[in-house]
């Protein structure tokens, strides 16, 4: 189920709002939870029911492992030694369903065209968000292992992976942060969901007020602006053997901001959708082409995901505590786990391994004045796009051949045509004014490419979404901004697409 459709918005939503509130309200904080946890199965499952034995085996198969720790922990006296079999053990598990569906294909291709072996391929299909809820599950299973975590309820424990908000794309949550809400809720429901404390601790303000603004902020991110700029994304991909230096160059930075109005644009409607329901989820983006530097655009990023790769893969290998050399390992390490992660074919592994090459060099950008170091960042994001868009080295490398070619065809015009009606008001005005129809839009496109560019670099200089929400008071006007950027989002859902995390 989609967050941009009428199902969610006008009934699914609305449902789980008038249960969860209903039920903690009369002190049944349990059974709400219970509900709960069916509703995100519900939500999980739409379209294909196939999905809930998957996340229910993954689910189960985690807790028994917990349960393993915890029953040799009071019985038996090696315990630390059942505790890392039993790790181990979950770690595997996970691992190895996560390869099953996501990997399996991608090596047999290759071992295929290795050692010419005559494998069959499955065609399996990716189950939607395995690999974000399969990466909170190994956090939580490393942390029993370390013994960093209780072993929880197991209502508790399904609300923690199944939680809707976050379930297909992400913020990948830590148990530590998510556990102790529900935990809380279930302890205090009563008091908690009275109107004078359903407030947010830091900001003072009404947790449902934030939520809303927040939720139709991602939801206009993704429906009114991602979606736009991926038809022309689009094309120019089918298109490349006609693209030339220019319309490259457009379809490129096209991308750049589909994928980070898209991927930010779900995760604002997650912590949106949690912080109604009374819970904080964490913040995966801050402004990311804001960023001077690699290493300050992936702390802005993917937060999330980040922070596992750093907490579970970097630090334990050594950090940057073992000398310049082990650093460097370690950090090609994780970026290459980064890359396979977000999918199965080498242009992913190669997108990972050039941003821990550009990590590991970019000390010699240092001295240079700020905007020179986010100019070359920025431009190396671009760039790497181009590899994560792709889907093959080949296709790539034929984009950059485009894109370096200096050639000017005219196709910036056939790329124009491709906006649909609702881009194209002003074009029409241009044509009544008298210009060629070609011209009209080719302007118009070219006037909200610019001023999106222009909108994106202004708003990273002040507040973005997430802080404007938090910090600030929504003022009448900014109800009316918001109502208007709802209906206009609405009325969009007839062309919506698919979120593009849901690939990963």
């Amino acid at each position: 189920m989609l967050f941009n459709s009428y199902l969610f918005v006008f009934a699914f939503l609305p449902i789980v709002i008038l249960v969860w509130y209903g039920l903690n309200r009369l002190g049944r904080s349990r059974l709400a939870q219970m509900a709960l946890v069916l509703m995100s199965l519900v939500f999980y499952g739409y379209g294909h029911p196939e999905y809930i034995a998957l996340i229910l085996v993954s689910v189960f198969g985690n807790y028994a492992i917990s349960w393993g720790m915890e029953y040799f922990g009071a019985h038996k006296r090696d315990a630390k030694r059942a505790h890392l079999v039993l790790g181990i053990i979950g770690i595997t598990f996970n691992l190895g369903l996560l390869f099953y569906f996501k990997y399996y294909d991608f090596f047999v291709r290759n071992i295929n065209r290795l050692v010419d072996t005559g494998f069959s391929v499955k065609n399996i299909a990716l189950p939607l968000g395995i690999s974000f809820f399969t990466f909170q599950q190994i956090s939580f299973i490393a942390d029993r292992m370390c013994e960093k975590a209780p072993h929880y309820a197991m209502l508790d424990y399904m609300n923690y992976v199944t939680f809707f908000p976050q379930l297909v794309a992400g913020p990948i949550v830590n148990h530590k942060d998510l556990v102790p809400q529900f935990q809380r809720i279930g302890n205090d429901a009563r008091t908690l969901f009275t109107s004078a404390e359903w407030t947010d601790k830091e900001s003072g303000r009404s947790s449902v007020e934030m939520g809303i603004c927040l939720f139709i902020t991602g939801l206009a991110k993704k429906v009114l602006l991602a979606d736009k700029l991926g038809i022309v994304v689009d094309y120019g991909y089918e298109n490349i053997a006609s693209l030339d230096a220019l319309s490259a160059l457009v379809v490129m930075l096209c991308y750049t901001f589909q994928i980070y109005f898209d991927f930010s644009g779900y995760c604002d409607m997650a912590v949106g959708l949690g912080w109604m329901l009374h819970i904080n989820l964490s913040r995966n983006f801050n402004s990311p082409y804001k960023a001077t530097s690699i290493k300050e655009f992936w702390n802005r990023w993917h937060i999330t995901l980040n922070a596992f790769f750093t907490q579970y893969v970097y630090i334990p290998l050594g950090g940057s505590r073992c000398g310049t050399g082990k650093r460097l390992r370690n950090i090609m390490i994780v970026f290459m786990l980064s890359g396979i992660w977000h999918g199965a074919a080498w242009s992913f592994v190669v997108w990972g391994l050039a941003h821990g090459v550009m990590m590991c060099i970019e000390p010699i950008f240092a001295r240079l004045a700020k905007g020179v170091r986010w100019f070359i960042t920025f431009s190396f994001v671009n760039l790497a796009w181009v590899l994560f868009r792709s889907g093959s080295i080949s296709v790539a490398l034929q984009f950059y051949r485009a894109l370096f070619s200096f050639s000017d065809t005219g196709e910036i015009w056939e790329l124009a045509k491709q906006t649909d009606g609702s881009w194209n008001y002003l074009g029409r005005l241009l044509l009544e004014l008298g210009d060629s129809t070609e011209t009209a839009v080719a302007v118009y496109y070219m006037i909200v490419l610019l001023a999106l560019l222009v909108l994106a670099a202004f708003l990273c200089t002040r507040r973005n979404a997430y802080e404007s929400v938090r910090e600030r008071e929504i003022s009448v006007a900014g109800m009316w901004g918001l109502a208007f950027l709802f209906a206009m989002s609405v009325i969009s859902f007839s062309g919506v697409t698919t979120f593009l995390y849901f690939n990963f």
